[in-house]
């Protein structure tokens, strides 16, 4: 009979509530408006030979170095950061190895890492979320292989400083280090300038939230030019489809509509956490664009705040089984308009009837 790889066997799924997501989507962090006007001038005119022909990547990876000022030889398109932490599991994990990740963060880390058979270290994050960097460097080992890091970290938008993720580079030469830079836009802090200090390092980013094209799947991996080599060489040639290497051209180009974008997620970021901070509402300050906060003490408070919302129209994410996080949901920020809509949501008296901290 045939069966599956055990690893593959007892790896959880990553299940996205993504059935009936009607009504403002404040639940998964994308771009709550839509891509640049650019990028859909371009969809409008693919036609049907470049749907016909196999898509060509190396161009547009050209132009995404000069963008990014790195190497040619130094990027990979990936679709979406997903395939990139896909890649690096497996180029860089035998049955057995060690990943380590700091908890809790986005579940695809310990997934790929399951289904490539290595053996998965979980550091808990400080009280507040910070990053715990002497209880990570006690966690490496000479097993360690992986370590995966989101900076803004998702759900908790905290953040590690350069210094940090270095001095753990250096810690763990044998491992590969992923700073997961999808966020990087609402934070502004990246370590692109300093990853040439440590060969082990790779940064991801991606072109999902700010520049609103979640839905052709595109990402970016950055690393070392040998490194990267190899990392080709294990990628399909044809992984990033035609659609999104037409537009992201379009994308990187129109930074004005991205910096606009980004503007209004931070006046929005600030709008909510003052918000919550008058309520007496327990959240933690974020650098991404989104805000996690405590709707309450227990899976049923969020549970129960989340289904309130989506009554009124606003899909906000349960993270309440995630560690350290019961009784939280994070709430995306986006346009303007939408912000002023969830601020107005969270003031109706029903909300305050959730048990727990949002009670008034």
């Amino acid at each position: 009979m045939l069966k599956a790889r055990e690893a593959v066997l007892s790896t959880p799924s990553y299940h996205p509530p993504l059935a009936g997501r009607v009504g403002l989507r404040l639940d998964f962090n994308e771009n709550t408006d839509s891509c640049s006007p650019r990028v859909l001038r371009r969809l409008q005119r693919v036609g049907s030979q470049d749907l016909a022909k196999y898509p060509e990547r190396e161009p547009v990876e050209e132009i995404t170095a000069d963008f990014l000022k790195v190497k040619r030889n130094e990027v990979l398109l990936t679709n979406g950061v997903d395939e990139a932490i896909h890649l690096l599991c497996q180029t860089y994990l035998d049955p057995g190895d060690e990943a380590i990740i700091v908890v809790p963060t986005y579940s695809m880390y310990a997934i790929y890492t399951k289904a490539a058979g290595g053996e998965l270290i979980r550091v808990r994050a400080a009280e507040d979320f910070s990053f715990p960097l002497t209880a990570v460097m006690k966690a490496v080992t000479s097993r360690t292989r992986l370590i995966a890091l989101a900076n803004p970290n998702n759900p908790t938008g905290s953040v590690v400083s350069n210094d940090e993720m270095l001095a753990l580079a250096h810690a763990a030469p044998q491992a590969a280090l992923l700073v997961d830079e999808a966020y990087f836009e609402f934070y502004g802090t990246t370590i692109l300038e300093r990853r040439r200090e440590a060969a082990n390092v790779f940064v991801a980013r991606t072109f999902s939230k700010a520049y609103g094209m979640a839905g052709l799947r595109l990402g970016v991996l950055i690393g070392d030019g040998e490194q990267m080599r190899v990392l080709r060489g294990v990628s399909s040639p044809y992984n990033v489809n035609a659609l999104a290497l037409a537009c992201l051209p379009e994308a990187l180009a129109d930074q004005s509509y991205v910096a606009e974008y980004v503007a209004e997620v931070l006046e929005g970021r600030q709008r909510l956490e003052h918000a919550l901070e008058e309520r007496g509402v327990q959240f933690w300050p974020s650098r991404g664009n989104f805000v996690l906060m405590r709707a309450g003490h227990s899976k049923m408070d969020a549970a129960l705040f989340s289904e309130q919302m989506r009554n009124e129209g606003i899909l906000v994410r349960d993270r309440s089984a995630d560690e350290g996080c019961e009784g939280c949901v994070r709430i995306t920020i986006g346009r303007r308009e939408h912000v002023t809509r969830l601020l107005q949501t969270l003031a109706l008296d029903q909300l305050a009837g959730t048990q727990g901290a949002w009670r008034r």
